[in-house]
């Protein structure tokens, strides 16, 4: 079978630096490199070595991310980061939704990485009650529900992404993803950059509280009182790419 088209916005992005130093940027649960793109190629103007991966299923069909799950996601997360460690070993980890999982999951597994970015991460575990109805609408034969993306304040900006929430992938993500890491923050000893909407229509922001209290490191706690969920996109998305910015520069000396 062919592989499926890319929409328009969401290849991902592979980009060699002149500073000893890379980031990488993973996008969220439906969305795709679109999101946080602004920050990608403001790391790459800076001479960042960079890595934007688009994730297995998302960017092309929903029927297309029906197909995947974490091991996919995290696969291709993986992937990115010895791409981005066979250039540099000053690497910073950024993701946004469930590319925070992501970031968090590829901090546990490489304790050596510099310092990770969170914008309003999935830390937590679904409710037990949300999870039974999830498993229930699987089991009456449904698969999709309705979509999760483009909570954004600015009424100027839209993301692009899936209109459908692919339910049994959202329950990898919950079963295979965030439950394994839950109650592992406190292995996380490199420091942390944390942005939290407190307007978070699709991830609450205790979440954040949870990895804020029970991270290993140090975490410097940002609270965005303009945005909602997808704040890279958001009124406050230029602040959190200079602060993205001066994170990664202090936290790798380069």
């Amino acid at each position: 079978m062919s592989e499926p088209t890319v929409l328009p916005g969401c290849e991902p992005m592979s980009h060699e630096g002149s500073r000893d130093a890379g980031v990488l940027v993973i996008h969220g649960f439906t969305g795709n490199p679109s999101s946080l793109r602004a920050q990608a190629d403001s790391f790459a103007e800076l001479g960042y070595h960079v890595e934007l991966p688009r994730l297995p299923g998302h960017g092309t069909t929903i029927d297309d991310m029906l197909t995947t799950s974490w091991a996919d996601w995290s696969g291709e997360a993986e992937a990115a980061y010895q791409r981005l460690a066979s250039r540099t070993s000053h690497i910073v980890v950024m993701g946004l939704s469930m590319g925070g999982t992501l970031t968090l999951w590829v901090g546990l597994q490489h304790p050596d990485i510099a310092g990770l970015v969170l914008v309003n991460p999935a830390t937590m575990n679904q409710a037990d009650d949300a999870l039974t109805m999830i498993k229930e609408m699987v089991d009456d034969g449904m698969t999709v529900a309705p979509g999760i993306g483009s909570d954004i304040a600015d009424p100027d900006a839209t993301e692009i992404a899936y209109e459908g929430t692919p339910l049994v992938p959202l329950l990898s993500l919950n079963n295979d993803g965030i439950a394994p890491i839950a109650d592992r923050y406190g292995e996380l000893a490199m420091p942390i950059l944390l942005y939290t909407s407190k307007n978070d229509h699709v991830v609450p922001p205790a979440a954040s509280d949870h990895l804020a209290s029970t991270a290993g490191g140090a975490v410097e706690h940002v609270l965005l009182d303009r945005s909602f969920h997808v704040a890279t996109q958001d009124y406050d998305a230029a602040d959190i790419t200079a602060g993205a910015a001066a994170f990664i520069a202090r936290v790798t000396g380069a």
